[in-house]
């Protein structure tokens, strides 16, 4: 039985504060980068990677983000629409209502923060086997902004505690067995489901190698703009 991984959610439920005034009236992932929306990037980018069935949570200016991506066709994809409450449900439980309401299949997914940048191939994602682990995290060492890091690595797992600590580079592969304890239309974050993982031993992980950025500030966007206009 093939064990590719067809799935993917991009989270973009969050009302991007750190962003603000940009996003009293724009959705951060409808944030221009490079000429396109943040989120457009991580499309074309699973669509590149084959992977065409991606899932999108909304909640801050949905219709917004609705109007501007449509149904994916028009990058060769199929979007899942899943609509959140006015007060986003956090990570896990975003992710919850997704796999509860058929949005997401009870597979292994692909989970990409919305508000991030990177030139990172999922294709290199679509044919892990998790096994009997619940997630697969890609880390990072570029974070600036967070010089105290979030996990260690130790042998390709991903440990809560430990040196160096590496930053969570918001790219991820789950397990629906992951979200167990969430109940349905609950705000859960996911950090501490993936830390009692961690303790389990049933979360690997590697080093994210490519660039990356988290554009969460208004500064970060702009140096962003500004080294990608540089490269073109």
């Amino acid at each position: 039985m093939s064990t590719t991984i067809t799935q993917a959610m991009i989270l973009s439920a969050g009302k991007g504060t750190r962003l603000r005034p940009l996003t009293l009236t724009t959705p951060k992932p409808l944030v221009e980068v490079g000429g396109q929306p943040l989120i457009v990037w991580h499309i074309k980018a699973l669509k590149q990677a084959g992977i065409t069935d991606i899932t999108i949570n909304v909640s801050w200016l949905a219709d917004k983000l609705l109007n501007a991506i449509g149904d994916g066709s028009q990058y060769g994809v199929t979007i899942h629409w899943s609509i959140e409450p006015e007060e986003p449900l956090e990570t896990a439980g975003g992710i919850k209502l997704a796999l509860a309401t058929g949005k997401l299949k009870d597979q292994p997914f692909i989970l990409v923060n919305g508000d991030v940048w990177t030139p990172f191939n999922f294709a290199q994602l679509s044919q892990l086997q998790l096994n009997h682990s619940q997630a697969y995290l890609l880390l990072t060492d570029q974070a600036t902004h967070n010089p105290t890091g979030d996990f260690a690595l130790e042998n390709g797992m991903v440990k809560a505690d430990g040196t160096p600590k590496y930053t969570f580079a918001g790219i991820s592969v789950i397990s629906p067995r992951l979200l167990d304890t969430v109940k349905t239309g609950e705000t859960a974050p996911l950090a501490p489901l993936l830390k009692q993982a961690m303790q389990a031993g049933l979360v690997m992980g590697d080093l994210l190698s490519e660039a990356w950025v988290d554009v969460g500030t208004l500064e970060r966007l702009e140096n962003l703009n500004q080294k990608l206009s540089a490269n073109k």
